[in-house]
C-alpha cells in the first residue's frame, strides 16, 4: 500500500503539467475513479480545504490522501511522490537552461503544453461545477465569485484569490447564521 501511494502520486506529478489545478483531473481519474481511495464528494471537500490552506493544492491533496490511507508515513510518501518528479525535472533543466530555452522545438512544445494546461484547468472547473450541490447558497457564491473575477479581469484590475476565498467564506457564514437564527426563531 505504501509503494502504491508513492507511485500513484509520482505518476500524477510526472505526467501533469501546469500546476495543481491541472492535476485535479488526473487526481480524480487516478485516486477517485481507478483506485477509489476517495469519493467524489471527499475530493471536492479536500480541494476546498486545500485551496484555503497554505501550500500548493497538489501537495495538500497528496498529503491528505496519504494520511487517510496510511497515516503519517503514507502522507510523507504521497507528498514525496507528487513533488519528486518536478524536483528532478527542474534540476535537469537548470543544468541546460539556456540551450533548452533556445531550442525552437522546446518553444513550440511549451505553446502546446500551455493550451493543454488551459484545457485541463477548465475541465477540472467544469467537473467541480457539475458536482457542486445544486442548492441556492453554493450557486450564489459560485456566480458572485465568477462574476467578480471576470469583471476584474475585463477591466485589467488585480483581484486577489485570497479575497475571493474570504468573501465566499463570509457569505457562507452569513447565510448559515441567518438560516440558523430563523429556525431558532420559528421554534419559539
Amino acid at each position: 500500500m505504501l509503494f502504491s501511494l508513492f507511485f500513484a502520486f509520482f505518476k500524477i506529478g510526472l505526467f501533469t503539467f501546469g500546476g495543481g489545478y491541472a492535476m485535479i483531473a488526473q487526481i480524480k481519474e487516478s485516486i477517485v475513479e481507478k483506485k477509489q481511495w476517495l469519493t467524489s464528494d471527499e475530493l471536492m471537500e479536500i480541494i476546498t480545504i486545500a485551496e484555503s490552506t497554505p501550500g500548493p493544492i497538489a501537495i495538500n491533496l497528496a498529503t491528505y490522501v496519504g494520511y487517510k490511507r496510511r497515516g503519517a508515513l503514507g502522507s510523507a510518501l504521497a507528498t514525496l511522490g507528487v513533488v519528486l518528479p518536478s524536483l528532478i525535472i527542474i534540476y535537469i533543466i537548470s543544468l541546460f537552461l539556456e540551450a533548452f530555452m533556445a531550442n525552437i522545438y522546446v518553444a513550440y512544445a511549451f505553446i502546446g503544453i500551455k493550451c493543454a494546461v488551459a484545457f485541463l484547468i477548465i475541465k477540472a472547473g467544469v467537473e467541480m461545477f457539475v458536482e457542486l450541490p445544486k442548492k441556492v447558497l453554493p450557486l450564489v457564491v459560485f456566480f458572485v465569485v465568477l462574476g467578480a473575477a471576470v469583471t476584474f479581469e475585463l477591466f485589467s484590475r488585480s483581484l486577489s484569490s485570497v479575497l475571493l476565498i474570504i468573501v465566499g467564506g463570509l457569505i457562507g457564514i452569513f447565510v448559515k447564521t441567518v438560516l440558523r437564527l430563523g429556525k431558532e426563531k420559528d421554534k419559539e
